[in-house]
């Protein structure tokens, strides 16, 4: 355990942001698992639209650096091919 009061305050803020990245983490999980449902229920429509909600998370993920750029356009295009192979 820290004694210097500014590293106690940063402990807290770290598990602040460790607790956010978590649970954007698990939506991004979710939005993905959406698609993939969609997929395999072969409804194009909502797979494209869960499609643009799971694009969106990684950008969001990317901006809030939460995720690498890479892992995004990697994850970006493995959602997109699975779409468009309905």
């Amino acid at each position: 355990m820290a004694n210097i009061k500014s590293q106690i305050k940063r402990n807290l803020t770290n598990e602040k942001r460790h607790q956010a990245n978590v649970a954007f983490k698990s939506s991004y999980k979710t939005a993905v698992k959406a698609v993939e449902a969609a997929v395999a229920a072969k409804d194009k429509e909502k797979a494209m639209s869960t499609l643009s909600f799971a694009h969106k998370k990684l950008d969001k993920g990317q901006a809030k650096g939460i995720f690498h750029k890479n892992f995004v356009a990697r994850h970006k295009a493995a959602l997109a091919n699975l779409v468009n192979s309905l």
